[in-house]
């Protein structure tokens, strides 16, 4: 088994193109004497000549041998020059995401990140992967967010803290904060109790506080929906608020408030990034500071 070497078959491509080893030199930027050791060198791998050299003006020609070890080595530099090329677009943010996302996310930070990430990277293949679950795992996604920490070897970033409000048609509670112990038997409509959810309703039972859920919907819209339509109340986080100036809605502070949700970005610790899910990462810190007027913070 012999050990081909690139440059060993493109000094052979140049000179079977060019007829002599000086003009390959020249196109090269070789010597003559260095094109003349890298054939020497091919024909000892290959085991045999590879030129047939008539010497004088006459161009060399090719031997049987060589025009095998010639038709598979301009694959081989091919391939070469593809992978070249691929590693070079891969470097400058080309190539595949896969980021886990979930409503709020998606529907308020991430169209800035990709509208953003398309615009410098417009072959960059984006695929997003949006799902309800109270455990996620970053594994086989480059990046994932949800709201809270997650768990595992993972690496992540607390991108912001998502307040709490309560959301009634307008008129329904006087101005200012209303006390959390109105929503005992309060007909209320709630997401699923997954996730956050979960651990808000824990907050009510342990402050003595049972709402009656009269419809529950991972749907944001469908909960706004409900409470519009007046089925009953809602305690939703602000980020997931779509409520247009002069709507049948409004929203207030709840006292004591609830601690607000925290949304995290994560990915799986140990493993070496690509250079467009960095740019993710940077774009989504970027975004968040404009939707929250804030800094985030960083956290392991």
């Amino acid at each position: 088994m012999f050990m081909l070497d690139l440059r060993h078959l493109a000094t052979l491509d140049a000179v079977a193109v060019e007829g002599t080893f000086g003009r390959a030199a020249d196109r090269l930027g070789y010597t003559q004497s260095a094109v003349s050791q890298q054939v020497a060198a091919l024909e000892k791998s290959v085991g045999g000549a590879v030129f047939d050299r008539p010497g004088g003006p006459r161009p060399v020609r090719l031997t049987p041998l060589g025009e095998v070890v010639l038709a598979h080595g301009r694959e081989l530099l091919a391939r070469a020059a593809a992978t070249e090329d691929a590693v070079e677009r891969f470097k400058a943010g080309e190539g595949r995401v896969d980021i886990g996302t979930f409503q709020s996310i998606t529907n308020v930070v991430l169209p800035g990140v990709v509208r953003r990430l398309l615009d410098e990277h417009p072959a960059a293949d984006i695929r997003l992967v949006e799902e309800e679950t109270d455990n996620p795992s970053a594994e086989g996604l480059d990046l994932v967010f949800f709201d809270g920490p997650l768990r595992g070897e993972v690496e992540q970033i607390k991108l912001m803290d998502d307040p709490y409000l309560l959301v009634a048609r307008r008129g329904q509670f006087g101005a200012g904060p209303v006390p959390l112990d109105a929503l005992d038997g309060a007909a209320m409509v709630a997401q699923p109790p997954i996730c956050d959810q979960a651990r808000v309703e824990r907050v009510y039972a342990d402050a003595g506080v049972a709402p009656l859920i009269v419809f529950r919907t991972a749907d944001n819209r469908g909960v706004l929906s409900m409470v519009r339509a007046g089925m009953g109340i809602a305690v939703m986080p602000t980020l997931a608020l779509d409520i247009p100036p002069g709507d049948l809605l409004c929203t207030h502070e709840l006292e004591p408030a609830l601690s607000p949700r925290e949304i995290y970005l994560a990915w799986q610790a140990g493993r070496t990034l690509s250079p467009l899910a960095g740019r993710v990462i940077e774009l989504t810190l970027q975004t968040v500071r404009q939707v929250t007027g804030s800094s985030g913070s960083g956290g392991a």
